[in-house]
């Protein structure tokens, strides 16, 4: 069944409380309501931090399903919920399997469902892989704005890992107004390498594409470091690599080694939320006993409340919050409503008479 209505949190206001219709919205649906939009969906992602800054959300700790048979495999589930005018509730249930990558399909597979603010009755399911990296990578475009407007504007972006998440950010980079006199990139796969050089020549990019042989010299000849790998333990140990102070988007969370932590100016999404599953961050606090490292949270920057130093490396590390995937999912299954390309599943919720 195709159909169109106003969404549960808009019509609750006006009606009496039933249960509400239950949609499924497709991959390829989400993509279409989201293609293009990378300003407005950066501009939805900030006025989320700032709700939930506020204290106008819930975000418990991620929870993690891992497997004695596959360690390198991990589900991960991010429930939420978001006031403001969004207004929702939900969770996020994603799998990353790494070596999905070698059978030719995509290492991580995502669903969100969202439940009614008024009856928590469950109203859509949306493939949530697009979601998930399209809020990544806005947040990540949204840091790179904000992180480098008290410093020289970076014009040597290189990427470290060159897989989906990689060519979602230098879509939101690119769709938010930055260009790049050189590219760089660096993966251990050729493979990925050489898909993502063709993304990129496809893109129209204006910048030298450089494919880096090395970490150390992708590093030393980008001003903006953006990882993207899917690294379980830090790989990355030399600091003179970063003598040159580069903002670097830290967002696979794992790759820097706790003593470049240490040395540089760190601002994450949330505190606690960044310093668990021995992230990074969070193995500088184990090493150290402290926070004191950390100079403050993304929002912080934003509401002028943290001024970032100019004279070491300054590094963004997002533990990605499932308010991020509410708020751009909610966006998505408004925009689909709206269209009238809403595929609803009749009876879905059947048994609703407490007595037959």
């Amino acid at each position: 069944m195709t159909t169109s209505r106003s969404t549960p949190t808009e019509s609750a206001l006006s009606e009496p409380i039933t249960v509400p219709p239950f949609a499924v919205i497709s991959g390829a649906q989400v993509q279409r309501a989201l293609q293009g939009r990378e300003k407005q969906i950066m501009e939805l992602v900030e006025a989320t931090y700032r709700l939930h800054s506020a204290g106008d959300s819930v975000n418990p700790a991620s929870y993690f399903l891992r497997f004695s048979d596959r360690p390198s495999s991990r589900i991960i589930a991010l429930p939420a919920s978001i006031g403001g005018q969004v207004r929702v509730d939900g969770v996020k249930w994603i799998s990353s399997f790494p070596d999905n990558v070698e059978a030719g399909i995509p290492r991580a597979s995502a669903v969100l469902i969202l439940n009614d603010h008024d009856t928590g009755y469950p109203f859509a399911c949306l493939e949530s892989s697009i979601i998930s990296a399209t809020r990544t990578a806005a947040s990540a475009a949204l840091a790179a704005d904000r992180l480098s407007r008290d410093r020289r504007r970076p014009t040597r972006v290189g990427f470290f890992g060159a897989g989906l998440i990689a060519r979602y950010i230098h879509t939101f980079l690119a769709g938010t107004g930055w260009s790049f006199d050189e590219i760089g990139v660096h993966d251990l796969s050729t493979d990925s390498t050489a898909g993502f050089r063709c993304y990129l020549e496809q893109s129209g990019t204006a910048g030298r594409i450089t494919v880096r042989d090395s970490a150390e010299e992708l590093i030393r000849n980008s001003d903006l470091v953006v990882f993207a790998t899917v690294a379980g333990q830090p790989h990355v140990s030399d600091l003179s690599w970063f003598a040159h102070n580069p903002l670097v988007l830290h967002v696979s969370l794992r790759d820097l080694a706790p003593e470049i932590v240490l040395a540089s100016t760190n601002i994450v999404d949330d505190v606690e939320h960044c310093l668990k599953a021995n992230t990074s961050p969070h193995l500088a606090e184990q090493l150290t006993g402290n926070r004191d490292f950390l100079h403050g949270t993304l929002d912080d920057v934003m509401a002028g409340r943290v001024a970032v130093p100019t004279d070491r490396p300054l590094v963004f590390s997002p533990f990605g919050l499932g308010v991020l995937d509410l708020a751009v999912g909610k966006y998505v299954y408004d925009e689909v409503a709206h269209s009238g390309e809403l595929h609803v599943v009749d009876d879905f919720f059947h048994e609703l008479s407490r007595y037959g």
